[in-house]
């Protein structure tokens, strides 16, 4: 799928260029792993403004374009968090891109699809299908958006944490095998008080009954117990996590650094004592900034250079 209306306008340089809100669909035609149902998408505005979505049908990604002036060639792609049963889509997603934007990175925040029997075939595989097809799809089009397609990243929190960490580790064997060769393997991950394991010790169980169903075959829950898929392969990550988080315990974040240093995957991991779960972009804790954090590993592994 090439978008070539949208392309044309980037290349023109006709295209909104600071925090631009163009919303792409990820699919072209009829959604993979989809069936007619009476599910629809639903948004709920909370009391302090944030903005939660569920029941997602049809995927998208939108695009915040780095400032010319700041441009590095280097994207994201943002999956938010919520549990597999909503999207923290502002505060875990927007907001997140703007910060990228500040530091030259052109951003993408990926509106997947949740687990859902009524609306899909699998559920199991719905979310990993469209951050795949994400990772495709800024790839293919790397010089419309301008940037490297040897410096795509995902980044995800909470539960979009856990689709992050899969995307990262299950790359092989892509989803869908009729998409073509395009890589989804992504050149790194930001992994932010991540779901990385469904065992019983350290799941945080709404997330896996949503994705795999409350009585999930052990081999299944081994399969996305992301610690256990780490291979040399997996791309350097960064981690970021609170030790006082009761939602999703912070040794789901260990237990990945431990896998990563294992196999001699590069790592970078801060872990604050206070924080609690889904603080986003700030931790009100601490006086310092783990997006600082992350400006510097981005800079030393030289993704930030023009």
């Amino acid at each position: 799928m090439k978008h070539v209306a949208f392309a044309a306008l980037l290349l023109l340089g006709t295209a909104p260029m600071l925090h631009a809100q163009q919303v792409l669909p990820l699919y072209k035609g009829t959604v993979p792993n989809s069936k007619p149902s009476e599910v629809k998408e639903a948004s709920v505005t909370l009391a302090n403004g944030g903005i939660r979505i569920s029941n997602v049908v049809q995927p998208t990604l939108t695009v915040f374009l780095a400032p010319a002036d700041k441009a590095t060639g280097t994207a994201v792609i943002i999956c938010p968090g919520g549990g597999y049963a909503r999207l923290a889509i502002d505060h875990e997603g927007y907001n997140v891109a703007k910060r990228l934007n500040d530091m030259g990175v052109t951003a993408f925040v990926l509106k997947y699809r949740l687990p859902n029997d009524q609306s899909q075939p699998d559920k199991s595989t719905a979310p990993l299908l469209d951050a795949q097809q994400a990772l495709r799809m800024v790839r293919e089009q790397a010089t419309a958006f301008r940037i490297n397609p040897s410096r795509i990243g995902l980044m995800g929190f909470s539960a979009g944490g856990h689709l992050a960490s899969t995307a990262g580790t299950h790359f092989a064997q892509p989803v869908d095998t009729k998409a073509g060769n395009t890589s989804v393997r992504p050149d790194f991950l930001m992994l932010l008080y991540p779901v990385v394991s469904f065992s019983d010790s350290l799941a945080h169980a709404g997330s896996r009954d949503n994705l795999l169903g409350k009585n999930a075959p052990a081999d299944q829950i081994r399969l996305y117990s992301n610690e256990l898929q780490v291979t040399a392969q997996t791309p350097p990550t960064f981690l970021v996590h609170a030790q006082d988080d009761k939602t999703v315990p912070v040794l789901n974040s260990l237990v990945f650094y431990q896998a990563l240093t294992h196999h001699k995957v590069p790592a970078e991991m801060h872990l604050y004592p206070e924080g609690g779960h889904g603080f986003g972009l700030h931790n009100q804790t601490t006086q310092d900034d783990w997006t600082e954090r992350l400006r510097n590993w981005l800079a030393a592994n030289g993704w930030l250079a023009k």
